[in-house]
């Protein structure tokens, strides 16, 4: 894979705030036309990374390119390539969807601006609502606005920073689908989300957890790196077998509805590990497929807190 097909190419990115560092070591790639899920809990490092990307924030240490420019050195001619879509609705509430549209086109000196608009107000199925105040819509639809002013000036890079969050499934699943669709075209993106069903939505993954790069890759190579086995207990009185399992810290123990879920390492044996414990185990244990949600949860409990 040479240099110029990758959109994001970056190394050793440090971010310190402070005495603490917020992103650290971090390098990442994305290739052109990909969507690249990036997962983390909150406070690990992925809007700091997405800022210093879009050339928002200069990082105290790293290189590397994004756009085929320096994040140095061409922060403007990246901002002039990139639609950023950040956690919170960012637009005037004030002002209906048709005028927040043109006074994004406006800022980005677009020449016509009518037509400009009217494009976008049809791509995102905005037209009919296009004298509603922004103030007004529900989160979907907010969402949809605020997709449609970060495309407004063509970019070749999306940054979505948790886009989703607080919206119903189906305006996810449909944001999802627009996402695919402007990625068929050849826009790159990179996309932070918290939703698992999300992640596996996507071309490539990256987790960080306390500003470190943890996993990569597709998601059965993320799976397949975490080098989990997974068990599902049912039963009656699963607090028993969660509060029984807890006193080992090799099992990561998690509730599903009705279900436990417990990973550990491979070459662990809870149903052996349990029948010497409790024999009378009214549970019924079954091997299933380690999920990302299992990987991610692992990952987390076992990285190393920032603030210490």
């Amino acid at each position: 894979m040479t240099p110029e097909e990758y959109t994001i190419d970056v190394r050793g990115l440090t971010k310190r705030f402070g005495a603490r560092t917020v992103v650290d070591d971090l390098s990442i790639q994305v290739r052109r036309g990909e969507i690249c899920g990036f997962l983390g809990p909150n406070g690990s490092g992925k809007t700091t990374t997405i800022r210093m990307l879009c050339g928002l924030l200069e990082p105290d240490a790293g290189d590397g390119t994004c756009l085929g420019h320096d994040i140095r050195r061409e922060s403007r001619q990246i901002k002039l390539r990139v639609g950023y879509m950040t956690q919170r609705f960012g637009l005037y509430e004030d002002l209906t969807i048709q005028e927040n549209l043109d006074f994004v086109a406006r800022a980005y000196g677009m020449r016509d601006r009518p037509g400009v608009v009217r494009a976008a107000l049809e791509r995102l199925g905005l037209d009919a609502r296009r004298t509603q105040l922004a103030g007004t819509l529900s989160g979907g639809w907010k969402q949809r606005l605020a997709l449609a002013a970060c495309m407004l000036h063509e970019p070749d890079l999306l940054l979505l920073d948790e886009p989703t969050a607080g919206v119903d499934p189906k305006a996810r699943r449909d944001f999802w689908q627009q996402i695919h669709t402007l990625a068929a075209d050849g826009l790159t993106v990179l996309v932070s989300t918290h939703y698992m069903d999300e992640a596996e939505r996507c071309h490539r993954l990256a987790y960080i957890s306390y500003g470190k790069l943890l996993a990569a890759g597709t998601a059965a190579e993320v799976i397949a790196q975490a080098g989990l086995t997974t068990w599902a207990l049912t039963g009656e009185d699963l607090a028993r077998a969660s509060a029984l399992l807890q006193q080992d810290a090799r099992w990561m123990v998690v509730a599903f509805g009705t279900t436990l879920h417990v990973s550990a390492e491979s070459g662990a044996d809870l149903p052996a590990w349990l029948a010497e414990r409790a024999p009378d185990m009214p549970w019924t244990i079954t091997s299933i497929d380690t999920g990302l949600e299992d990987v991610f949860i692992s990952l987390t409990q076992h990285a190393t807190d920032n603030f210490q």
